[in-house]
């Protein structure tokens, strides 16, 4: 735990810094959250969230609740040491209404609040008040309850005293502006996953999630809280919970090394992936940066000092890298830094030399400490490193040969690819197509000066449990590779992906509305998770909307994407009349389209529809792919029982 104030009285009025106003936020809303769209509605939260939770690092909050209310607004409501009210000296109003009104004002800025603080941006909760049609805050604060309410961020009275407490603490509600965001639906999941991760990464604070718009069937909404008491060790095992471990018992090592607050655990699979995760005062840090670069250095040091000490690599005729000492490791890695510097493509790479040498003493002495008590577990992990070796330069000989094979046949692309004619990436799109009947049907029906077809005949290989050089042995994932242009292996980082020759800026997935198809977009979003990350991370993957319905009576007809929007087409064909009358038609696949009618449903840029992939938690993802794609049958079989509602099945 960072250090803390010494008591709530020395946090008041004179502990809040202004830096500067709130003018800008409503003009240009996606500088400070992202985006309009379904993860800026959602940072909201986030940011709310984020100041319970730096309460909670100072050592004052245990229980931070959130609740999706049945209107679509949010309430956060915590047990730490409410905001202050008293008079902000400079400011002449109080203190609460300039936390909530004034870009970049709080305690965060004043080390002596709060040692460490999360929240990316530092923009808080005026930000949120600024994109919010309504925003009401109680504090409950020394013995009394004050209340204070906002339209568009701008308050409607004075702050006020409503009455006395018991309890001390503050409850946010707000509802965000329609007029600014796309949508304003918030989804459970998306948050149960951000609350899931902060109570692993906050062991001993209890988050908790209640959706008001969803009852069951004895009327209780539905609910679900996370308290963990194991931290990281926790998280390790619930993202290695779909996979078969190689050792027994997590790694898990918690202190502080050169002034910084380190806790790391790691677990070895039988799979063939490397998976770490990295936070800075919660911030995940997708990028990674010197914290993990002290992780890496001090995981292949340790391992490979062990390995030659104990004679395990005398036999090997080739080299050991620092890829092969990952491969099949699980990983989180936290540290705490008091002025973290962040740069990198999305400001979540961490920049301070300081503590990769701190992380990498920590990993250093837990390693080795394991390695020495656990000969027996220490000797399979060799095994498996010195197996990941061998398969790494069988990988190296598959993706030499995809690259020699395209430089050999003239201009490098697969035969079946229908290439467009412009040559800016960031004008050209790919549509990967299920079929070649239905990317007959997409060649026909495209603009070829930008739009490029790529037929995938049937299902790519399960990337999730395949070893790597088979993955470039697979006819269809070597097409995608040549088509787009990347290859493995960086200077940096011999598996990260090289995208200088990315030839499109927009990769779509278009495959049929029925499971089948489903499977292969599933597939083909694993390939990308696993091997292409970068993508994502960028924001070039998208996925096609096909119609599932074309109701028609006589002339008249209408495209519809969803059981509501048939219901409706029908109702306003039949014009109150009988339904029989209109003939309704049920897309099952692409193919069952002619070239116009994919055009202009799914391919238009002015009328289409498509769907950006995002990755809100790479970890969530990480434990969602593995579950879905991977070995172990029961735990999907209770993600398929659990989602079953979502599910509809066809007469």
């Amino acid at each position: 735990m960072s250090e803390t104030v010494d008591n709530q009285s020395n946090y008041t009025a004179d502990n809040i810094q202004v830096l500067e106003g709130l003018e800008a936020v409503r003009k240009r809303p996606a500088m400070y959250i992202g985006d309009v769209g379904v993860r800026g509605l959602h940072h909201l939260v986030y940011e709310v969230v984020d100041n319970s939770i730096d309460e909670a690092l100072a050592g004052y909050c245990k229980t931070i609740k959130v609740f999706i209310n049945t209107d679509n607004s949010i309430t956060v409501e915590d047990d730490g040491r409410g905001i202050p009210v008293d008079m902000h000296i400079k400011e002449g109003r109080s203190a609460l209404e300039v936390v909530m009104t004034v870009l970049h004002a709080g305690g965060k800025f004043n080390k002596d609040n709060y040692k460490v603080s999360g929240g990316l941006h530092g923009v808080g909760v005026s930000c949120v008040n600024a994109l919010s049609t309504d925003l009401k805050v109680i504090v409950n604060r020394a013995g009394k309850q004050y209340m204070q309410e906002y339209k568009i961020g701008q308050p409607l009275y004075d702050v006020k005293e409503i009455g006395t407490s018991e309890h001390t603490g503050t409850i946010v509600t707000f509802k965000p502006d329609d007029t600014i965001f796309i949508t304003t639906t918030y989804n459970f999941s998306t948050l149960q996953g951000r609350l899931r991760e902060l109570s692993f990464l906050n062991k001993g604070v209890s988050l908790s999630i209640t959706d008001l718009r969803e009852l069951d069937a004895d009327g209780n909404p539905l609910t679900e809280t996370f308290l963990s008491e194991g931290g990281l060790r926790e998280f390790v095992e619930f993202l290695d919970a779909t996979r078969d471990r190689l050792i027994p018992e997590t790694i898990y090592m918690e202190g502080e090394k050169q002034g910084v607050p380190v806790e790391l655990a790691l677990q070895y699979n039988t799979g063939y992936s490397e998976n770490l995760f990295s936070y800075v005062n919660n911030i995940n840090t997708i990028e990674g940066g010197t914290h993990v670069a002290g992780f890496r250095r001090g995981l292949t040091r340790t391992l490979k000092a062990y390995a030659e000490k104990e004679g395990l690599l005398k036999n090997i005729k080739f080299e050991i890298n620092g890829d092969d000492f990952r491969e099949g490791l699980t990983g989180v890695i936290s540290v705490k830094v008091q002025e973290p510097q962040f740069e990198g493509q999305t400001k979540t790479k961490l920049g301070n030399n300081e503590v990769m040498g701190a992380v990498d003493i920590a990993v250093g002495e837990m390693l080795g400490n394991y390695l020495e008590e656990h000969p027996k577990e220490a000797r399979t992990i060799v095994n498996k490193v010195i197996l990941a070796a061998t398969a790494r330069l069988a990988a190296r000989k598959a993706r030499e040969l995809v690259q020699r094979k395209g430089a050999m046949s003239g201009s490098g692309l697969p035969g079946k690819l229908s290439d467009c004619s412009e040559t800016d990436p960031g004008l050209c799109e790919i549509y990967l197509v299920e079929g070649d009947s239905a990317g007959g049907t997409a060649k026909q029906g495209r603009n070829r000066a930008y739009q490029a077809i790529l037929p995938l005949r049937g299902k790519i290989l399960n990337v999730e449990k395949a070893m790597e050089h088979k993955i470039y042995e697979n006819e269809e994932i070597k097409n995608m590779f040549t088509a787009l242009g990347v290859t493995i292996g960086t200077e940096e980082d011999s598996k990260a992906l090289n995208i200088k020759k990315l030839r499109y800026h927009k990769v779509i997935i278009m495959t049929d509305a029925d499971v089948d198809g489903s499977h292969i977009r599933t597939l083909i979003l694993t390939l990308f998770f696993r091997y292409m990350k970068e993508l994502i991370d960028f924001g070039y993957i998208y996925i096609a909307t096909p119609p599932l319905y074309l109701v028609k009576k006589g002339k008249d007809e209408r495209y519809c994407w969803d059981e509501p929007g048939r219901e409706n087409a029908v109702m306003e064909l039949s014009k109150g009349g009988n339904p029989d009358n209109v003939n309704v038609q049920r897309y099952k696949g692409l193919g069952e389209m002619n070239a116009e009618q994919l055009w202009s449903t799914t391919m238009d840029p002015e009328r289409r529809t498509l769907k950006r992939v995002t990755l809100d938690s790479a970890a969530e993802a990480d434990h969602i792919f593995s579950m879905l794609m991977g070995d172990e049958v029961p735990p999907r079989r209770a993600f398929i029982e659990q989602n079953a509602k979502y599910a509809k099945i066809d007469a």
